[in-house]
């Protein structure tokens, strides 16, 4: 397989002859499962390990790569070992809130053409959480699919259904409905899939990405959790994030179910994601208008009328303020972090004296 059917185009191209290291060649990470990597050249898939001085340099978690990257490596080892010495600048970054309390961001995939923003017929569907899943994919200026997937747990009108509510709440995407099980939707999701273009899948834990994964492949590739009878939701086994070149040529990236989505710096995500509560607010009387008491709000007129849904007005001011509070706190921790460096810096500068 060549570099150009991996998706080494002429503008990584161009970013590799910047960034010179001629001892170098590009390899693309297909793997990534905590401190180990996986990277893909034209002729094989071999484990990496990340240079000294490169761990060293990288400044934030960001700095370090993540499946889908395009990075520069040294193979040795007769070819059984790569030593990734930079990672070339990204198309496109997906990347959340770390889980828990940490104020940090957690990289997902990078350079991602289409993310398939998956939840099942179930009791998973939440229009709520697709909501901060668009924030956080059109952030990272990438399009964003919505795949319904269990479709066979559900009558047709209740598939059709669920579709027209997304629709219906002004959500950008496209609304696929898939099963698994019967096969229904998979042939419209493989005439998507484009070769040399990459994929993510994006959901919950149990909600069948990995399943669709493996009907795609053809085959039992991944391993998946059994469907429990009384509900019909699959256990969470995906533990890594793992790039696969499907036959067609595309490449499509698998993650692990994600409980926790912090707003974290995904204020533009927010808008483009809420475009029709941006147009409303720009009509507000004060252009600082919170959209909570303020006489002349657009928002609450709107609600008040009828014209925009309650659920989508609260949702939109509970994330945008969880963005402002997150991004500040980000801010604040980075800020500190450099005054530590800095101190450390002129202590050892002392010492050496």
């Amino acid at each position: 397989m060549t570099l150009d059917a991996l998706g080494f185009d002429a503008w990584f191209q161009n970013q590799q002859v910047v960034l010179g290291r001629p001892e170098c060649s590009p390899v693309r990470v297909t793997a990534v499962d905590r401190d180990r990597y996986l990277v893909r050249n034209a002729s094989d898939e071999v484990p990496a390990e990340l240079a000294g001085s490169f761990r060293f340099a990288a400044e934030d978690s960001l700095g370090f790569p993540c499946v889908g990257d395009w990075a520069l490596a040294q193979v040795v080892n007769a070819g059984r070992l790569a030593i990734v010495c930079a990672v070339l600048p990204r198309k496109s970054l997906l990347r959340r809130k770390t889980p828990y309390r940490t104020i940090d961001y957690q990289a997902i995939a990078a350079n991602v053409d289409v993310a398939f923003l998956v939840q099942s017929c179930d009791a998973d569907f939440n229009l709520r959480r697709l909501e901060r899943y668009l924030a956080m994919v059109l952030e990272a200026n990438i399009r964003p699919v919505m795949l319904l997937t269990k479709s066979d747990l559900v009558p047709p009108d209740a598939l059709r259904d669920l579709q027209a509510q997304v629709r219906a709440a002004n959500n950008p995407c496209d609304v696929v409905g898939v099963s698994s099980q019967t096969g229904d939707g998979l042939d419209d999701l493989r005439r998507m899939l484009l070769p040399g273009m990459t994929y993510c899948l994006l959901g919950s834990s149990g909600v069948g990405k990995t399943t669709i994964l493996n009907r795609l492949i053809g085959q039992e590739t991944f391993a998946t959790g059994a469907v429990r009878a009384y509900d019909g939701k699959g256990r969470h086994v995906t533990a890594r994030r793992q790039l696969t070149v499907l036959e067609t040529g595309a490449m499509l990236i698998d993650t692990p179910g994600m409980r926790e989505l912090g707003a974290l710096g995904v204020g533009d995500g927010i808008e483009a994601g809420f475009a029709d509560v941006v147009g409303l607010a720009a009509q507000c009387r004060f252009r600082d208008c919170t959209h909570t008491q303020e006489p002349g709000c657009a928002l609450r007129a709107a609600v008040e009328r009828g014209e925009l849904d309650p659920d989508r007005y609260h949702s939109y001011l509970k994330l945008m303020r969880e963005s402002e509070l997150l991004d500040a706190s980000y801010a604040e921790r980075r800020r500190r972090d450099r005054e530590f460096g800095r101190w450390i810096h002129a202590a050892t500068k002392r010492r050496s004296k």
